[in-house]
């Protein structure tokens, strides 16, 4: 089974789409698996910060077990920011990870907000609850050179990512 690399810039629907693939390959009889980026960092990377050499050792740590995993036949989804393209190479060199970059605009990101980041990174330098390393704002997000599949997240309903990610991931070798 493939491991998939969800990424993408926050709001842009990894989560959404990771819980609706799993959802659906349970429902089939087919053995899945969600890596979330946020829920890995407070268990299995509580020690990792923000900084670059921090966030390509937490996809290194959620690569590794994924890839535990689809060797044992689950689907797997790994669904975190991943901002460097280095780190997305290495996770498909060593692991035969897909990448599908999760395409929407940064105003319609700013739009969702539905956990105040932008709100709170866009705030001026030096204010109390300004947030610092948000990938794309204040911090580098390198879009995927080659994406094996692209989702336009703006355009397309979660439900319609999920039908195009299925039928890529049915397809894989």
């Amino acid at each position: 089974m493939p491991l998939i690399q969800l990424t993408g810039l926050s709001g842009s629907g990894k989560t959404t789409i990771g819980e609706l693939l799993k959802a659906r390959c349970l429902a089939e009889g087919r053995p899945a698996e969600l890596l979330d980026g946020d829920d890995c960092r407070r268990v299995l990377s509580r020690d990792l910060g923000f900084s670059a050499n921090d966030r390509k050792e937490n996809i290194r740590r959620l690569g590794y077990v994924g890839n535990l995993l689809s060797r044992n036949g689950v689907t797997v989804v790994m669904a975190a920011i991943n901002p460097f393209e280095s780190i997305r190479l290495e996770m498909e060199q060593l692991y035969g990870a897909r990448t599908v970059y999760l395409d929407c605009s940064l105003p319609e990101l700013i739009r969702r907000d539905t956990k105040e980041l932008y709100k709170r990174a866009l705030l001026p330098d030096g204010h109390p609850q300004k947030l610092y390393n948000l990938s794309g704002i204040n911090d580098p997000y390198e879009i995927p050179f080659k994406p094996h599949l692209i989702l336009d997240t703006e355009k397309d309903t979660p439900d319609v990512s999920v039908d195009k990610l299925s039928h890529f991931i049915r397809n894989c070798k």
